[in-house]
């Protein structure tokens, strides 16, 4: 299936929304979980509950997103030279491959824990597996370390970003504004 390439060369609204919201999620989860406190704290308690729907919230808008961009495509990127271009594609290829991964990954640790993954406030919840501690742990361990790769691949894009912007002087930022 070959992508569909908008006219303009900037991101609609839509996709700039979807961009900006799960930047806003991933570092709401991610201050959660720095903020969490002590086990057994009602700090933690809160900051859990925090870091479950900001992961909650980035899975769905992540969804949305993909389903977005396959029906209204992208803008074509900006050359950059093709190791660079080639670089730009597996950065974004990963960070759409995390923002799912790792909220599922999430929901599978509750699950395996043996717990229902329980949106605060409200009376929903819901199980994709059966529990197995063992595994449970394996996931919580294969969680942090790709949260910790996945800030890096965030500090990546954005490092680029600002690249395209006060070095390139390229207009590429601009193409991820709302004006």
């Amino acid at each position: 299936m070959q992508e569909r390439v908008p006219a303009s060369p900037r991101y609609d609204t839509l996709s700039v929304i979807f961009h900006w919201l799960s930047f806003l999620l991933v570092a709401l989860a991610y201050l959660a979980i720095e903020v969490r406190g002590p086990r057994g704290s009602a700090s933690r308690t809160l900051w859990m509950n925090v870091h479950i729907w900001a992961g909650s919230l980035l899975l769905v808008t992540s969804i949305l997103r993909i389903l977005w961009r396959l029906y209204r495509g992208a803008p074509p990127p900006v050359p950059s030279g093709p190791l660079l271009d080639w670089l730009s594609r597996i950065v974004h290829v990963a960070l759409y491959a995390f923002v799912v991964v790792q909220p599922l990954l999430g929901i599978l640790i509750f699950n395996l824990h043996d717990k229902p993954v329980v949106l605060a406030g409200l009376d929903w919840s819901f199980r994709l597996v059966g529990p197995s501690p063992g595994l449970a742990e394996t996931c919580e361990e294969i969680h942090e370390v790709l949260g910790n790769v996945f800030y890096g691949v965030i500090g990546l894009h954005a490092a680029a970003a600002l690249w395209h912007h006060y070095i390139r002087r390229d207009g590429l930022l601009y193409r991820m504004s709302l004006r």
